[in-house]
């Protein structure tokens, strides 16, 4: 209580100055879990801005660049839209506010466009297409001998799960996402799992996604139901680094960017409780690299001839392995699946690395869509990538006279 009126004004300014301190002691801070779930709700132009500054926000690992770089030589032009409309690829690009797009054919560069004051020499951020590397990346560990076999129980790399609904969990179900655990992926909804599961105290120095998801029920029996879940594939980024005692970040660069040739280094954003890279989101890495990463895949997993991931895994990761709620498509080992014979690594708000085998085709883009996701804007990009194989279908059409 503040002394009586001839003093009032004396005491009042006395009483602010003593209550700041406690008000700001009583407003933390955010913690950096709960700064990572607030990028599903950054505003446009903070996505804009800052997709390609995670790694200066967020503490991450990186991932060296090659000593030796494998080029991306120019290829005869790709014209999109109709002939002689040079605006085509200019409106999808500013209506879907894409920041990059580049189209590889036979590892030769046919399209390579930039937007948002994004150039070649910056870093964007993947979000789920971290989730196919953290899958390229086991099936390396498996050729190395690092991961005994897809079937073997999850607890055998993660013995913390024991007591939970993973116990009986696999590797092969975490990464068809058939683990049968409830989860709930609405990015939309602040309080489903996926806005959720970094927002949490560390506990015991375990990652947010071991303190999370220990906790949650079984909804379907194991390898029975197809359910997206991305803190499932932390779980799995947390495999591979036990089983090759590496950072993420780390056996990327030994095992795909330094041998094959990228250009720049990643970045790999670190879990806050226990200092290892979250598998299912936070690599950033330049356009360029993505593209080449794509045709890392279409090579058939080969550096110099030789092959670095297990057949197994890589005839399971392209090839459906789970049905979706989608036409044409399906789901492999984290990788997208689509019945002619394509498959691609899909982030949200934009981000892609689609190889499409029979036209020896990769295609890239980086972008910042206004939402994490949705039916518009999933079928505003397959419409530019049938736009990109009907302008290379059109090339082998023999010209009548």
């Amino acid at each position: 209580m503040c002394p009586p009126l001839f003093i009032r004004f004396l005491a009042a300014t006395l009483c602010l100055i003593l209550a700041l301190p406690s008000a700001a002691r009583d407003q933390q801070p955010p913690t950096i879990g709960e700064q990572r779930e607030a990028v599903l709700f950054w505003p446009q132009a903070q996505r804009e801005a800052e997709f390609r500054e995670m790694d200066r926000r967020f503490p991450s690992d990186r991932v060296e660049r090659a000593a030796h770089v494998r080029e991306l030589p120019e290829g005869q032009p790709l014209t999109l839209g109709e002939a002689g409309d040079s605006s085509w690829l200019d409106n999808y690009m500013d209506q879907h506010h894409i920041a990059g797009l580049m189209v590889l054919q036979d590892g030769r560069v046919r399209l390579q466009q930039y937007a948002l004051d994004f150039g070649p020499e910056q870093r964007w951020e993947s979000f789920s297409v971290a989730k196919s590397v953290t899958s390229a990346l086991l099936g390396i560990a498996l050729q190395q001998g690092h991961i005994g076999s897809l079937d073997d129980a999850l607890v055998t790399y993660i013995p913390e799960l024991r007591d939970s609904a993973y116990a009986d969990v696999t590797v092969q179900q975490l990464l068809t996402m058939t683990s049968g655990v409830r989860w709930n992926e609405d990015y939309a909804d602040e309080q489903s799992d996926v806005a959720q599961m970094y927002r949490g105290a560390c506990v015991d120095g375990r990652a947010h996604v071991l303190s999370y998801l220990m906790k949650l029920p079984r909804q379907w029996p194991a390898g029975t139901h197809w359910n997206y879940n991305t803190a499932e594939t932390d779980l799995l980024g947390i495999v591979v680094e036990r089983a090759t005692r590496r950072s993420l970040a780390a056996y990327l660069s030994d095992t795909i960017w330094q041998p094959y040739g990228m250009a720049a280094h990643a970045s790999w954003i670190r879990d806050e409780c226990d200092g290892s890279d979250t598998g299912g989101s936070g690599l950033s890495a330049t356009l360029g690299d993505y593209a080449r990463l794509g045709q890392f895949m279409l090579d058939g997993g080969r550096i110099a001839g030789e092959p670095v991931i297990a057949e197994v895994w890589l005839q399971g990761a392209i090839s459906e392995q789970e049905s979706v709620d989608a036409p044409e498509r399906g789901y492999g080992y984290l990788w997208w699946t689509d019945t002619d014979g394509s498959y691609a690594a899909v982030g949200i708000f934009g981000q892609m690395v689609y190889v499409d085998p029979a036209r020896r085709l990769v295609i890239a883009q980086v972008a910042a869509w206004p939402k994490a996701t949705s039916n518009e804007l999933v079928a505003a990009r397959r419409g530019f990538v049938a736009a990109v194989k009907r302008a290379v279908d059109a090339e082998r059409k023999p010209t009548v006279h």
